[in-house]
């Protein structure tokens, strides 16, 4: 086992941390382990009524030492000691303002306990408003469309509508805040021990799909067009970054202190940081003509292009193309949905609400709460699937947390049409399940509308493992078959990949996919029948979704 080498890929989603430990010759996944975030779980800086949703810095140290040290703890100590690479995929957009040191505001005793100082998180919707004068701006001001490699259109999830809207409602971080960094940035800056921001080596991932950042302008969007958005931003251009770089370069090296915390020896390489999705579709091996699905509360759709394929395609209403952001040499595009299983979760919440409210005065204990809860989506699932499609006149729209792709649009909210006093729970879940799949083949039809291929579809995330009927209805709805990765942690895999390339073990990702790849679990075949069903239901779903589009966002 001496002679073998192993690299770590890390995850950081939206409630936890996960690690990965994995054999860089085969790709066998070793150990892993996830560490939640503590102030998150407490529910600290978050206020879902007004769409924020902030991490504290500490959460993601915190998690980042003890994932790692507790995988290698399930492992002979050979194993650490023979770890040469370790990779960092993040949630994103997910900025937060820093210092001339790069450290993160919200590490300064004086900004402690304030969510204006610290990461805030994608799903964070509190910069609307700056999203549409942003691209109000960009099609209004004479010069060039910066939204145009973002597919035309800017959301309040991403980089600029977040700093924006920072800078306005809050004086003390916009006096402090010297510059800005994505969290998949700062992980690995922190890992290697680059403080010099100019030093400090900025995802091309997150800059090209998230910052309006792309080689035809020179980087950043220009100075004269963000004083133009609004005063409040000038001079940030020049305190931020010229020059990105793709995953599958080092970062830096591990630190003494970091290796000593994380019990690995000092100058590991360390891969630059990605969003999870573009390297979760690595570790779901992606390759040409091929769409991944990054399937959990949201999900993130991901394929790759040549540029000789793409050519000077435009592709309209997704979440950019870039260069290199998923594979070096190959333009990544990504589109998703700002709600999956979250919807889902939207509906087991409403229907438990008179047991979290009156359980304990009817005598139930917080145990039996507790595992009713758990249960209360696996019991509609169950039910759901015996339904027949032909007895529900239920059609929903997906837009509970807006809209990401086609066309962001965070102002759009979620509907039901179609209830009778028949609906019961299980049809009411069906409809969900069912528009949750629609919103995904609109993403497919936006795609294919742009001449884009699409011969397989792969999936995996939390929901593909765990929920077959939703596997089912969305390849009848695609009617395509949806292969389902092994791994259920291709996410960390993923960047477990990057981790092995940047340390030198391959010359290319596409080589670390080959030795590393998990293969697939299972296909889920379209069901003919359903699928002509669908094809009808998928048009009500666009026609509802039409008729109500502006009444839902003037809401």
């Amino acid at each position: 086992m001496s002679e073998a080498k192993y690299v770590i890929g890390v995850d950081f989603g939206s409630d936890s941390a996960r690690s990965l430990v994995v054999n860089a010759d085969t790709g066998e996944e070793l150990a892993s382990e996830v560490s939640y975030y503590k102030r998150w779980m407490q529910g600290l800086y978050a206020d879902a009524a007004k769409n924020q949703f902030r991490h504290h810095p500490l959460d993601y140290l915190e998690s980042l030492e003890e994932c790692i040290t507790s995988a290698l703890q399930k492992l002979p100590p050979e194993v650490a000691q023979n770890v040469i690479g370790i990779g960092v995929d993040t949630t994103g957009s997910t900025p937060a303002p820093v210092d001339a040191n790069g450290t993160p505001l919200a590490l300064l005793d004086e900004f402690r306990d304030n969510p204006n100082a610290m990461f805030i998180l994608w799903k964070d919707h509190t910069a609307v408003r700056e999203a549409a004068e942003i691209n109000q701006l960009a099609k209004t001001w004479g010069g060039v469309d910066y939204t145009k490699y973002e597919g035309g259109v800017y959301s309040s999830e991403w980089f600029w509508a977040k700093i924006l809207h920072t800078l306005r409602v809050d004086e003390k971080v916009r006096q402090a805040a010297y510059s800005w960094v994505e969290v998949c940035d700062w992980i690995p800056a922190v890992l290697t021990g680059t403080t010099d921001l100019k030093v400090l080596k900025r995802s091309r991932c997150a800059a090209g799909h998230k910052a309006m950042w792309h080689a035809e302008w020179g980087g950043l969007p220009s100075e004269e067009f963000l004083t133009q958005l609004d005063p409040l931003l000038a001079g940030l251009r020049e305190r931020l970054f010229v020059e990105t770089y793709t995953s599958d370069e080092k970062a830096g090296v591990l630190t003494e202190e970091w290796a000593q915390r994380l019990g690995l020896p000092a100058g590991v390489a360390v891969a630059v940081g990605a969003f999870d999705a573009h390297m979760g579709a690595v570790g779901g091996a992606i390759k040409e003509h091929a769409l991944v699905k990054i399937m959990g509360t949201s999900t993130c759709d991901i394929m790759i292009a040549s540029k000789e394929e793409l050519g000077d395609t435009l592709v309209a209403g997704i979440c950019g193309q870039v260069d290199g952001s998923v594979i070096p040499g190959m333009i990544g595009l990504e589109a998703g949905q700002s709600g999956f299983g979250d919807v889902y979760a939207w509906l087991r919440d409403v229907l438990y609400w008179p047991l979290e409210a009156l359980g304990q005065e009817a005598g139930l204990s917080e145990e039996v709460l507790r595992r009713i809860r758990s249960r209360i989506l696996v019991k509609l699932t169950e039910e759901a699937a015996k339904v027949d499609p032909g007895t529900t006149t239920v059609v929903a729209l997906d837009w509970l947390n807006g809209r990401r792709t086609p066309y962001a649009d965070q102002e759009l909210k979620g509907a039901i049409a179609g209830l009778t006093l028949g609906t019961d729970a299980p049809r009411l879940f069906r409809a969900l399940v069912e528009c949750t799949a629609f919103g995904a083949k609109a993403i497919v039809d936006r795609f294919q509308e742009e001449g884009l291929k699409i011969n397989e579809v792969i999936a995996l995330g939390g929901i593909p493992g765990k929920n077959e009927f939703v596997m089912q209805v969305s390849a009848d709805v695609f009617g395509m078959p949806i292969k389902v990765v092994r791994s259920a942690q291709a996410v960390a895999l993923g960047a477990a990949m990057f981790a092995a390339v940047a340390a030198g073990k391959y010359a290319d990702v596409f080589a670390a996919q080959d030795a590393m790849g998990s293969g697939f679990s299972k296909v889920y075949t379209p069901n003919p029948e359903s699928v002509a069903r669908y094809k009808e239901l998928y048009q009500k779903y666009l026609e509802i979704g039409e008729l109500l589009s502006d009444t839902l966002r003037a809401l």
